[in-house]
C-alpha cells in the first residue's frame, strides 16, 4: 500500500456483520488510529476523499443542510486532506470548525480554502477526537464525519466510545451528527449516547458487472436526552 491511497477492498457478499468488519480489518491497517501514520501520509498527500467524493456527499446530506440557518455552528471532524469544508462555505456556511489531530492536515485545509476562495473564513484546529474537550466552550448544531469514525475504530471500542462521549458533549440539544461509514455495525456499542438511524445506504461502484453489492452507510445520530 502507498501513502497516497487506501487499500483496495475486495467485493464481499453473504457475510455476517461481525465477520464483515473482521475482513475489513485485514485490509485497513491498524495504524489508521495513530497520529504517526497520518503525519507520514499527509507529508506528501495533497488531496484524498474517503468513501465518496465531497460533491456527492454534500448532495447526499443536502436535505439536512437546507434546514440549517446560515450561521449554524458546524463541526467537521477528521478533515484530513478532503475539500469538504469548501463545499460548506460554497453553500454559505462559514461558522465551521474543521478539526484533525494531525497539524499537516489542518494546514492543508486552510490552504484548500484559500486556494478556492482567496481567503480563510472558516476555523481550523488540532484535536484528538478520543480526547475531545471543547464541549465546555462550544456547542455545535451539526457534526459531520466522513469515515473518521472508521479510522478511530481501528484502535478498538474504547477509543471509539471516548470519541462518542466527546462529540456528544459538544453538541447542542437538538444537534445532529451525520456520519459516513463503510460498516453496517459501526454504532453497535453499549451505552451509546445517541439514537441512531440509517440516513442513506448507497452501493459502491463495481469493478465488474457481476460483482456483488457493497454499501456505504450514512448514519444520522441524535443525542439522547441526559
Amino acid at each position: 500500500m502507498t501513502d497516497s491511497a487506501p487499500p483496495q477492498l475486495p467485493p464481499l457478499e453473504g457475510l455476517s456483520s461481525p465477520l464483515l468488519d473482521s475482513v475489513f480489518a485485514e485490509f485497513v491497517p491498524a495504524e489508521f488510529d495513530k497520529q504517526s501514520y497520518w503525519h507520514h501520509r499527509f507529508a506528501s498527500e495533497k488531496s484524498f476523499e474517503w468513501l465518496l467524493p465531497s460533491a456527492d456527499f454534500i448532495r447526499l446530506v443536502g436535505p439536512v443542510l437546507r434546514n440549517l440557518r446560515p450561521d449554524a455552528r458546524i463541526l467537521h471532524v477528521g478533515c484530513g486532506t478532503s475539500d469538504l469544508q469548501n463545499h460548506f462555505r460554497a453553500r454559505g456556511f462559514r461558522n465551521v470548525l474543521n478539526v484533525d489531530y494531525e497539524p499537516l492536515a489542518v494546514a492543508r485545509g486552510r490552504d484548500l480554502e484559500s486556494q478556492q476562495f482567496g481567503d480563510v473564513q472558516m476555523r481550523y484546529a488540532v484535536h484528538d477526537l478520543t480526547q475531545l474537550d471543547i464541549g465546555d466552550t462550544e456547542q455545535f448544531d451539526l457534526v459531520i464525519d466522513k469515515s473518521t469514525v472508521d479510522a478511530v475504530s481501528c484502535g478498538g471500542k474504547d477509543p471509539l466510545s471516548r470519541m462518542m462521549v466527546g462529540i456528544r458533549n459538544c453538541m447542542a440539544p437538538d444537534a445532529l451528527w451525520l456520519c459516513l461509514s463503510y460498516s453496517d455495525t459501526r454504532f453497535q456499542l453499549d451505552g451509546l449516547p445517541f439514537n441512531v438511524e440509517v440516513f442513506d445506504k448507497s452501493a459502491t461502484p463495481k469493478l465488474q458487472p457481476m460483482d456483488p453489492d457493497v454499501f456505504n452507510w450514512c448514519y444520522l445520530l441524535r443525542p439522547k436526552q441526559q
